[in-house]
């Protein structure tokens, strides 16, 4: 089985297309960056990117750029900058793709996120 190297503190090595949580998504990218969901956010609403007519591919060339994050991590966030930290209640509890604890996604930070 292929393997790839997660970002330091997002869960050391995994293997490819293993599945991950959709707060796994963001709580990664926040390593990657320095910035939690919600400072990201910011970011890209000062960017213009949260207007009518923006395509994610822009959103995911920015954060490629500036910050080395893949698409699928870039994705998360899009979905973020879209819909609102809401997810559909069909992914809670499950073991499937995108399986989360709440349906409402944590944007500011792992640390201080409640257990």
């Amino acid at each position: 089985m292929r393997h790839t190297l997660c970002a330091p503190g997002a869960g050391g090595i995994r293997p490819i297309g293993a599945r991950m949580s959709f707060q796994a998504y963001l709580d990664a990218l926040e390593t990657t960056t320095g910035l939690t969901p919600r400072q990201l956010l910011e970011v890209a609403r000062d960017r213009g990117y949260d207007t009518p007519g923006t395509k994610a591919g822009a959103v995911t060339a920015w954060l490629a750029e500036d910050y080395g994050v893949g698409r699928g991590h870039a994705m998360a966030l899009w979905h973020v900058l879209r819909n609102g930290p809401a997810i559909d209640p069909k992914h809670v509890g499950t073991t499937g793709t995108h399986r989360d604890e709440s349906d409402t996604l944590w944007l500011d930070g792992r640390a201080t996120r409640p257990d």
